[in-house]
């Protein structure tokens, strides 16, 4: 009887270490997939993607929502781990603020669906005048933000875009953000790019969300953090050209805050 129970303990454990690794090797796949951009390949050892989705707790079964995917460094890699299962969206500006924006839109549309085949399909909803999202989407498990909440607190839209947020997701859903992370004694300046991990955290909680756990996955101790132009002195931006380029390549891609938060 003792060797029968040991047996179906044994099989329990071993089915439970082989889904967790079958999870891991997926995204790991999705991660190493050939078809990936050589640009957005070579950010991986600073955006660390394998240990901050899974920090997020992204699983397939979950319906997965990315705001502001930019240049699509994570669409790549959501949407290949995503594919086939029609859970996977983005967000698209109706009203593009600038045209900047417009045009990195219509340029992220052609190269998935030119590419749908390496990586997957990939849903759209849209945000509306004031940066708040169309409501024809209320179930999301996963809400994913990288490196934008600057931006939206620089517009003053920042509430908006969150309590929009707060409103696609279902009770007990996650939200994922990760920003580039001020130092507690910086001035409140977010046209840096920098923002403070306490006022950020504070900010969120007020819109209702419920603070988890933050990760340092994504810290980087080189940063100093007080460039005249900013976080885009750094790489990947590089705005200051060559002067001083080597400098900055050294230090690397921004020091960022990760952070986990629940519906």
């Amino acid at each position: 009887m003792k060797k029968a129970i040991y047996i179906i303990i044994f099989f329990l454990f071993s089915s439970v270490e082989s889904e967790s690794h079958k999870f891991d090797q997926e995204l790991k796949n999705s991660v190493e997939n050939l078809s990936r951009s050589k640009k957005n390949v070579a950010r991986d050892k600073y955006r660390n993607p394998i240990e901050t989705l899974s920090f997020f707790e992204i699983e397939k079964n979950k319906k997965v929502l990315e705001i502001s995917p930019g240049g699509g460094y994570y669409s790549e890699i959501i949407s290949h781990y995503m594919r086939n299962t029609d859970n996977y969206f983005v967000t698209e500006y109706k009203f593009p603020p600038v045209d900047a924006v417009k045009k990195g839109q219509k340029k992220f549309k052609k190269y998935f669906s030119e590419n749908i085949n390496n990586f997957g399909n990939i849903n759209t909803i849209l945000f509306l005048e004031n940066n708040i999202l169309e409501k024809n989407e209320k179930n999301f498990d996963l809400v994913l933000t990288f490196r934008n909440t600057h931006n939206w607190l620089g517009s003053n839209t920042a509430k908006n875009v969150y309590k929009s947020i707060y409103d696609s997701m279902k009770k007990g859903a996650i939200l994922g953000i990760v920003q580039h992370k001020g130092n507690e004694d910086m001035e409140k300046n977010f046209n840096n790019g920098y923002v403070k991990e306490s006022f950020l955290i504070d900010f969120i909680e007020e819109i209702g969300f419920q603070f988890v756990e933050k990760s340092n996955i994504n810290a980087n101790s080189k940063d100093t953090k007080d460039y005249k132009s900013g976080v885009w002195t750094l790489p990947p931006r590089l705005v200051m050209g060559e002067k001083d380029k080597k400098k900055y390549l050294e230090i690397g891609e921004s020091d960022r805050m990760t952070l986990k938060f629940v519906k």
